[in-house]
């Protein structure tokens, strides 16, 4: 085991030799020296375990000294040496965060016994601090399951970011989880403390991009009736989330960077410039670098927004993470059903693992609840699990529209329930773009959305 270093800061060199010699004796690590400034120049490289002060020093007292050194090192352990008689003031030097303090003159015994209390409870601190960050960095990840080896890729690289300030731009598809991954990376940085602000950026009307981004001052419009503050403004201090960042317009774009790099805003009816310091993650389901060569999306933006990439797997590539997605799911919807579901069966388990899973996770649970609903309580076996799953109906594993669902919809003998399932898979597969999900159904745009509206989709 390494030994413990102490710095002693003393300006009486008699002191200093005496104490020097009793540590060094016990096989401690010593650095003596003879006021404050010395002890501030050389406390890096030094990085004492403990450090030992005299109360009044010339030049620098001992509370001054450790209220700097707490600026270097909030968790640095402290003894103050003082005068027989001054005990109020080694009384306000604890008030002010030293362990302990030693009256001179003291007997060598009762010395070393507080030095070893006091390094003693400085590795408590060290380990209680240290589960602490075990159990934050655990809690950070409590809803990304898995221990597949892509998964675990993502967690790794997560800490890693985390660390920095550095903008990361998450890609995958629709459903993978990249807005629990923004979260985790949120919860394991510097800004944790901080709002985490999360915005689709596909679903802000155009006219109103200005305004959710930026925040408003009263009388900026006709409706401006308050004052208020825009995302941006949340966000600062923090995390804002950008989701489908890819649908911003090139207007919205280009504001975005400019907050980027001057990192400050104006609100609409604004006169005064707002600083802002918020970390941005985005995330997009598309080929963004494709929108860059179609010219919709700008190369300057995106080299601010990706210093960092994380590419979060879709689940047919990770499908041994899915029993314990299951686990996860049923405990879960449990409680928000109410239900009892004690288990899954091994062929249900099968049928999940074969599937292709289009919608990835978030497809996985809703065909998990469905399921659960179904049982209600005791085993859920493949008579509860959706038709889809099961292979019934499934669209091609390539978005190839010369692939047509057979006309079955609206037929009598199929059964509502089926038909749900249907157009919710194509929705899936298609992104919910209403068009596309239409022609590869083989019935008209009307259709489709009266279906949506009567199954609530």
């Amino acid at each position: 085991m390494m030994s413990k270093s102490i710095m002693l800061v003393d300006d009486e060199d008699k002191i200093r030799n005496i104490l020097s010699k009793v540590l060094t004796k016990e096989g401690y690590k010593v650095l003596a020296v003879g006021n404050g400034h010395q002890a501030l120049d050389l406390y890096s490289s030094f990085t004492p375990d403990l450090m030992i002060l005299d109360y009044k020093m010339p030049g620098m007292t001992g509370i001054e000294l450790m209220n700097k050194i707490k600026e270097l090192n909030p968790n640095q352990t402290f003894l103050f040496l003082t005068a027989f008689g001054n005990v109020s003031l080694a009384v306000e030097a604890i008030k002010e965060g030293a362990y302990d303090f030693i009256e001179k003159p003291f007997d060598n015994e009762r010395f070393l016994h507080t030095i070893n209390k006091a390094l003693e409870n400085n590795e408590l601190k060290t380990k209680i601090t240290t589960l602490k960050k075990q159990l934050f960095e655990k809690s950070a990840f409590d809803n990304i399951i898995g221990n597949s080896f892509k998964i675990q890729q993502v967690f790794s690289q997560v800490n890693k970011v985390a660390e920095t300030n550095a903008t990361v731009l998450l890609t995958g598809e629709s459903g993978v989880g990249k807005e629990l991954v923004a979260k985790a990376i949120h919860n394991t940085s510097f800004k944790k403390n901080g709002a985490f602000i999360a915005v689709n950026c596909g679903a802000i009307p155009i006219h109103l991009m200005e305004s959710e981004f930026f925040g408003y001052e009263k009388g900026a419009f006709t409706d401006a009736k308050e004052s208020k503050p825009g995302l941006f403004e949340l966000a600062s201090g923090g995390t804002l989330f950008l989701d489908e960042v890819g649908e911003l317009t090139l207007e919205a774009q280009v504001k975005l960077l400019r907050v980027l790099e001057e990192k400050k805003i104006f609100r609409l009816g604004g006169k005064k410039t707002i600083p802002v310091d918020m970390r941005i993650i985005s995330a997009t389901n598309r080929n963004i670098e494709e929108k860059v060569k179609n010219g919709s999306f700008r190369l300057d933006l995106l080299y601010r927004l990706n210093l960092f990439t994380i590419t979060i797997p879709p689940l047919r590539e990770r499908k041994d993470d899915i029993p314990l997605l299951v686990d996860y799911f049923i405990t879960k919807h449990n409680s928000t059903l109410n239900l009892k579901i004690s288990n899954i069966s091994k062929e249900a388990i099968e049928t999940l693992m074969n599937y292709s899973w289009p919608g990835n996770i978030r497809d996985l649970e809703n065909a998990l609840q469905s399921a659960m609903i179904l049982c209600c309580e005791g085993i859920i076996t493949n008579a509860h699990l959706p038709s889809r799953v099961k292979g019934y109906v499934q669209l091609n594993e390539q978005n190839d529209l010369s692939y047509i669902i057979p006309t079955i919809l609206g037929k009598k003998e199929i059964s509502p329930e089926l038909e749900k399932e249907i157009i919710a898979d194509a929705l899936i597969k298609c992104k919910h773009h209403k068009s596309t999900t239409a022609k590869l159904l083989n019935i008209s745009r009307k259709t489709l959305f009266n279906k949506m509206k009567k199954y609530n989709l």
